[in-house]
């Protein structure tokens, strides 16, 4: 019960391009100097990551959303207020330049893969969710380092 479905991994997978791209143009001043000629400066380097982690933090908000309509009573409503809270994080924390940026959304993430787990302790993520979200959330993790250090 606990395998993730290969779409579902595939796709979260996917959904990782961007830090990794990020990350990789960060760590590759030619391949960042490529990409800004090719593509724009937008999508290279803490531009896109941060950007991108903001679009998934809010992403993952609806994502939570969903599973709290599976809930009913004071669960539903609780459920529904922590599910709107890595949106406004998102919103709030990533200004301030691209490290004070970085070390937010790394702990929104953080955030957000607490807020999973009590999702999935409910019975409100389906059982492979943890697998998946743990995955995922340590290679985002990854990526914001070589922007804060």
């Amino acid at each position: 019960m606990n395998t993730i479905p290969r779409s579902a991994l595939f796709l979260g997978l996917a959904g990782l391009i961007p830090f990794l791209w990020g990350a990789t143009t960060i760590l590759l001043p030619n391949l960042a100097l490529w990409g800004q000629m090719n593509l724009s400066g937008r999508f290279i380097g803490p531009h896109i990551q941060l950007f991108y982690g903001a679009v998934i933090l809010s992403f993952m908000s609806g994502v939570l959303w969903g599973f709290a309509t599976k809930a009913t009573g004071q669960i539903a409503t609780a459920s529904y207020i922590l599910s709107v809270i890595p949106a406004l994080w998102a919103f709030f924390m990533t200004g301030g330049g691209p490290t004070t940026a970085a070390i937010n959304l790394i702990v929104g993430f953080l955030g957000l893969l607490l807020l999973d787990w009590h999702f999935w302790r409910l019975g409100l993520a389906p059982p492979w969710w943890m697998h998946l979200r743990g995955l995922l959330t340590a290679i985002v993790i990854l990526t914001f380092l070589p922007l804060v250090f």
